[in-house]
């Protein structure tokens, strides 16, 4: 078998490489399929993102809220039953009757503010998703920047 040599040949292999090349090039349709693609694969990241970080602030609020929810139920169901008690209980010790119930409900109050206070920490702790946030920032510059038609 020969091979075949001058301008020819030169051109036929020419001819060769430049289809192969024109073969390795995506089309517009391709191109856009993969942008497509890419760019819901993005936006599910950043969803998934915003999840777990969303899924932290949204138990320490639900947390903070049972604290409250605790102040609450302790003072309604504690007064009638623990006042009385204990402030009679004082009386027979030998306070006044004004100081044994002053006492108690002191008392009391000193529970609710303990309640309060954890409740007021733990929605302390709920922060809005910033790595959400600064990613999606992030992503929407790009996009702006990369898709201006100039």
């Amino acid at each position: 078998m020969t091979v075949p040599t001058g301008p020819a040949a030169v051109e036929a292999s020419a001819s060769a490489a430049n289809s192969a090349r024109h073969a390795a090039e995506p089309t517009v349709g391709q191109l856009v399929a993969d942008a497509s693609a890419h760019l819901q694969t993005i936006i599910q990241g950043e969803v998934a993102l915003a999840k777990l970080e969303l899924r932290s602030s949204v138990k320490n609020a639900g947390v903070g809220a049972g604290f409250f929810g605790a102040a609450v139920v302790l003072l309604v169901f504690a007064l009638p039953f623990a006042l009385v008690a204990l402030a009679e209980g004082l009386t027979a010790v030998g306070l006044w009757r004004w100081l044994s119930y002053l006492i108690v409900f002191g008392f009391l109050l000193l529970l609710v503010g303990c309640c309060a206070i954890l409740g007021i920490r733990k929605v302390k702790r709920v922060r809005a998703p910033e790595r959400t946030i600064a990613t999606g920032k992030d992503t929407v510059a790009y996009l702006k920047a990369n898709t201006k038609r100039g």
